[in-house]
């Protein structure tokens, strides 16, 4: 289902709660939302109103969906002004050309552990949901 994006700063300055297996239905309108919005990289689940650990994005496979996900390693370090649909200005922040992400993946109804590595693009906007999932407004 597609969600209006949440605005509420109070709302989106509080950290996620762990993701569960029963919040596919989270994930799934988090892709539909995404998919709404053609200016979209990226979405965390309290930016369409769930206190969930979830984010989606485009990766290079298309969209993909990581549940609680946490930037284990990072490398190289840049500056780079971003946007988000959830706010109304640009935010100066620092993000890393490399990183390595661990999260759970949802298959046939039950978590996996995974971790993989990031780079460029991709990895710009993981680490943008990552912040929204620690209640960090960017």
């Amino acid at each position: 289902m597609i969600k209006d994006i949440v605005k509420d700063e109070e709302f989106l300055s509080k950290p996620a709660e762990p993701a569960t297996p029963e919040d596919a239905d989270v994930a799934q309108d988090l892709l539909d939302t995404m998919a709404a919005n053609e200016d979209c990289a990226g979405l965390a689940a309290n930016q369409i109103g769930s206190t969930k650990a979830i984010i989606a994005f485009l990766g290079a496979h298309g969209p993909q969906v990581m549940y609680n996900p946490k930037i284990v390693a990072t490398m190289v370090p840049y500056k780079v002004s971003e946007g988000c649909l959830s706010l109304d200005r640009e935010t100066a922040v620092q993000r890393f050309q490399l990183i390595r992400v661990q999260f759970d993946a949802l298959v046939d109804g039950k978590f996996e552990s995974r971790t993989r590595k990031l780079t460029g693009w991709v990895a710009e906007v993981v680490q943008h949901g990552v912040d929204h999932c620690a209640g960090k407004l960017v």
